[in-house]
């Protein structure tokens, strides 16, 4: 299996204070990896570390070159309803995943126009194209920002938190969208609802502090224990209930 790219021993901090310490991780092709852990335990800083919005304090990053140059990563960063009071449509929002590499002023050719055309078609958003934000569905707006993230045909798609703001009847699509993308770029996705994910991702990343790797897409309460992540599993099952830890 190819690799995208490989974290050296990689620590972050912000101000001085420090957030990730001792990174070693490495995504290959169809990768499709649940990121899990705590609040304020790094989740995020490792998406800003592979975007290049943060630079290790120490360690380094080094990117597949063969795989990456030409390439863009896709970023659907987390999404709140204070997103949705700008008046863009949703062809324009899509369109500006193609920003990167363009002037300030540059226009967008016929080909990009015809790329968001394809990806409105893809993600199901026909006849919406003219649309502002505040008109769409939770569903529908997260749909345009992938949209957003996938239309530079990216070789790694980072996606945070996208299950926040997506809406139950577009759930199910939504992770049918990404098993479809998987095939053709890997897949990180930073999530709280590991119950759910769990029957979509192939393996696990907890991230706390430190960062452990699961390479399956099953994990127990047991393995959260044993990796550090303070966080609960709960599974669904014919009879609700929780498990807490014994007391000693």
């Amino acid at each position: 299996m190819t690799w995208i790219l490989e974290m050296k021993s990689v620590d972050a901090s912000y101000g001085g204070v420090p957030v990730l310490k001792d990174i070693n991780f490495k995504v290959f092709e169809k990768d499709f990896i649940g990121v899990i852990g705590p609040n304020g335990g790094g989740k995020t800083t490792l998406l800003k570390l592979i975007l290049g919005l943060l630079k290790p304090v120490s360690g380094g990053i080094i990117f597949n070159n063969d795989l990456i140059n030409g390439s863009r990563i896709g970023y659907l960063p987390q999404i709140s309803t204070g997103d949705m009071n700008y008046p863009v449509t949703v062809k324009d929002i899509i369109l500006s995943g193609l920003m990167i590499g363009k002037g300030i002023f540059s226009r967008m050719s016929v080909t990009d126009r015809k790329k968001a055309d394809h990806v409105i078609g893809q993600l199901g958003l026909e006849g919406m194209e003219g649309a502002t934000v505040n008109e769409l569905s939770g569903g529908q707006m997260q749909r345009v920002y992938l949209g957003r993230a996938i239309i530079g045909e990216p070789r790694l798609l980072l996606l945070d938190e996208p299950g926040n703001f997506v809406d139950s009847s577009f759930e199910n699509d939504f992770y049918e969208k990404l098993k479809d993308l998987n095939d053709r770029m890997a897949i990180l996705m930073v999530s709280h609802d590991i119950g759910t994910i769990s029957a979509h991702i192939k393996s696990f990343a907890c991230v706390n502090r430190s960062l452990h790797y699961h390479p399956s897409h099953e994990i127990t309460n047991e393995d959260l224990l044993a990796y550090g992540c303070p966080i609960q599993l709960i599974t669904h099952g014919d009879v609700p209930h929780t498990v807490l830890k014994r007391h000693e």
